[in-house]
C-alpha cells in the first residue's frame, strides 16, 4: 500500500471535525486560544457556518471551526497544510463572511461581530523569522503620526476601548518555523502541533489533556477504524504500541510514509 500523502495538519482537521466539537473536549480547545490570547477564554458554543465547505477547493472558504466565546466574539480556526500564494486573501474573505453571515438586515454597523481569525499553515509563506504572527487594525495620522483613539460616546457604543478591538484580529501561525525548544506555555502547544509529542513536563492549558484525548488507543473502536482507513501507516503504528508508547496522532497525517 503507498503511504498517505504527508500533509502535517490533516489530522487536527480531522480531529475538528471528528472530536473538537464535543463539549467534553472544549477544555483542549480552550486551553490552545487561552495560551494563544493571552487570556482565559471560555467557550460557549461551536457553530456551524456555510463557509464549513468539504471541498478544500471550494471559493467558500472552509472554516474548520467557528466558535464563540463568553465575550460573544467569534473565533474561527482553520488549518491549512496546502500552498496558497493568495492566503492572506482568504484570511480576510473568511473573517468578512462569517461578520456577514451574523449581521442581520438592519442592524446597527456597531452591532458588528468581532471575529479573531486564527491560522494554521505548514507550507512556506512570506519573509519572516518568526512562526506567529499578529495582525490588527489601526490609524496612524499622515502629518502628527497619532494613533487615532476612540472618543468616550464610542467607547460606550462599541463597549471597546481601542479602534483595534472592533475590526478582526488575525493570527497566523507558521508551524515550519518552529524550530526551538518549548520555552512558553504556546511554544508547548505549537511543539506538539509539529512533533507529535507532548512531554510530561509540559504545562500549558489543556495540553494534557490533549494528549490523554487524543491518544488514538483511548478512542472508541470506530473512530481508530475511521482514522486508520484515512491514515494507515501513522494509524497501524500507533496501534502497534511500538516503544510502549503512543503518540499524540493529531497534528501529522501520514508523517511515517515522508519520502516513501
Amino acid at each position: 500500500m503507498s503511504a498517505p500523502s504527508p500533509r502535517k495538519p490533516i489530522t487536527f482537521d480531522w480531529a475538528m471535525k471528528r472530536l473538537l466539537r464535543s463539549n467534553a473536549n472544549f477544555e483542549i480547545l480552550e486551553g490552545f486560544l487561552s495560551e494563544l490570547l493571552g487570556e482565559d477564554i471560555l467557550i460557549l458554543e461551536i457553530l456551524e457556518s456555510e463557509s464549513n465547505k468539504e471541498s478544500k477547493r471550494d471559493k467558500f472558504n472552509r472554516v474548520d471551526l467557528k466558535v464563540k466565546n463568553s465575550k460573544d466574539e467569534l473565533i474561527i480556526i482553520e488549518v491549512q497544510f496546502e500552498l496558497e500564494l493568495d492566503y492572506l486573501q482568504r484570511m480576510l474573505y473568511g473573517t468578512s463572511r462569517v461578520i456577514t453571515e451574523h449581521q442581520k438586515e438592519g442592524e446597527a454597523y456597531a452591532t458588528l461581530v468581532k471575529v479573531i481569525s486564527v491560522n494554521i499553515i505548514s507550507f512556506d509563506f512570506g519573509h519572516g523569522s518568526d512562526y506567529i504572527y499578529h495582525g490588527t487594525t489601526t490609524f496612524t495620522g499622515i502629518h502628527d503620526h497619532d494613533k487615532l483613539e476612540l472618543d468616550i460616546r464610542q467607547q460606550k457604543l462599541y463597549g471597546k476601548i481601542q479602534v483595534n478591538d472592533i475590526y478582526p484580529e488575525y493570527y497566523l501561525i507558521r508551524i515550519n518555523n518552529f524550530n526551538r525548544i518549548a520555552t512558553t506555555s504556546f511554544d508547548e502547544w505549537i511543539y506538539f502541533l509539529k512533533n507529535e509529542e507532548i512531554k510530561d513536563e509540559f504545562k500549558a492549558k489543556g495540553i494534557q489533556k490533549a494528549k490523554k484525548s487524543f491518544s488514538l488507543l483511548s478512542l472508541p473502536e470506530e473512530e481508530q477504524l475511521a482514522y486508520v482507513s484515512l491514515c494507515p501507516l501513522s494509524g497501524r503504528s500507533a496501534l502497534s504500541g511500538q516503544s510502549g508508547r503512543v503518540k499524540p496522532w493529531t497534528w501529522s497525517y501520514g508523517r511515517q510514509g515522508r519520502g516513501d
